[in-house]
């Protein structure tokens, strides 16, 4: 609704303020404000570097690696509901405002992936390798330029994803608990959900978790994707849809297929693909039949689409709080 019972905004309104507040001075307060996400990250990895021997068995470690993502989840959940108490006093709804600021990064997100294409306009090829490095789980010292442009195209697909439209989407479902579980698990995905020996049982629950919780999300932002094409130029959403629905599962993860294909599809390109790791050759699949060849200008094109997206997400929002209001 438009207010709370207690004299304060609604959720929904609470929602649209903090996505235009992110919109627009999120590269601040990116500075300012502690990111949920990263907090998590910093749990896993201090209980991976305590709990997680190799010694122990395989069984041990999915177990130790279990608790560790119930205690997150539980921690998560008890301080979005301490934030929902104290919104419920006075003016408390501007705490449970900063905790949707905390938990929506989508501008911080958007303008990371914008410094990797003035590193390689500026810089070249190693600018651009160190620009990407936290953007990508690839090995960045194998990347030429167009790869380094193809990681990060996908990186901005999987930031509107990760970074709002899941966010969002949890938040609208669940409140602020929502909100804190699932950035809470983004950063238990991306400290512990690699693939890879050591993390192979003792990070299977935080990335089955994850991807649980993201299945519509990333479902939902590849929709918003396609929608937002015909708004950019060249973007064609007839070709985000195709790439969704052929190419969309060929994605290692089991959701970033989804942002990912439709990125690809409305801008032409093919992303993913194979890549190396060191003297190792990594196979994955094509994503879209387009140019391989991706290049700065095209990082461009798909911050373009991915900020007209998430200007469909706002609109969503909206048309959704005046359903509401109108009940």
């Amino acid at each position: 609704m438009f207010g709370s019972a207690f004299g304060g905004p609604g959720p929904l309104l609470l929602l649209l303020l903090a996505l235009g507040i992110d919109a627009l001075f999120g590269d601040w307060l990116d500075r300012i404000l502690p990111d949920p996400a990263g907090l998590a990250r910093r749990f896993c990895n201090a209980a991976d570097a305590r709990l997680n021997r190799a010694e122990r068995g395989k069984p041990a470690q999915l177990f130790r690696g279990a608790l560790v993502v119930l205690a997150l989840v539980l921690i998560a959940a008890a301080a979005g509901l301490l934030v929902e108490w104290i919104g419920s006093i006075g003016r408390g709804w501007m705490v449970e405002l900063l905790a949707l600021l905390c938990g929506l990064r989508g501008r911080a997100a958007w303008t990371r992936v914008r410094a990797v294409r003035r590193a390689l306009e500026s810089g070249g090829v190693v600018a651009g390798q160190e620009a990407i490095q936290s953007l990508t789980r690839r090995h960045v010292y194998g990347l030429d330029e167009h790869g380094i442009a193809r990681a990060a195209v996908e990186a901005a697909a999987r930031a509107f994803d990760r970074k709002l439209v899941a966010p969002v989407f949890g938040y609208a479902l669940l409140g602020v608990p929502g909100l804190f579980v699932w950035t809470a698990m983004d950063g238990a995905d991306a400290a512990l959900g690699s693939p890879g020996v050591r993390h192979g049982r003792f990070g299977s629950t935080a990335a089955t978790l994850d991807d649980a919780l993201n299945a519509l999300p990333a479902r939902l932002a590849g929709l918003l994707l396609a929608l937002a094409a015909p708004f950019i130029g060249t973007a064609k959403a007839g070709g985000a849809l195709r790439a969704l629905g052929r190419d969309a599962r060929k994605h290692p993860s089991l959701n970033m297929g989804w942002p990912i294909a439709a990125m690809a599809g409305a801008l032409g390109l093919a992303l993913g693909g194979p890549h190396r790791d060191g003297g190792v050759v990594i196979t994955e699949s094509w994503i879209g039949d387009g140019r391989a060849r991706v290049t700065p200008a095209d990082i461009g094109r798909a911050l373009a689409l991915s900020a007209v997206a998430s200007l469909l997400l706002v609109g969503l929002v909206a048309l959704l709080l005046w359903g509401v209001a109108g009940i």
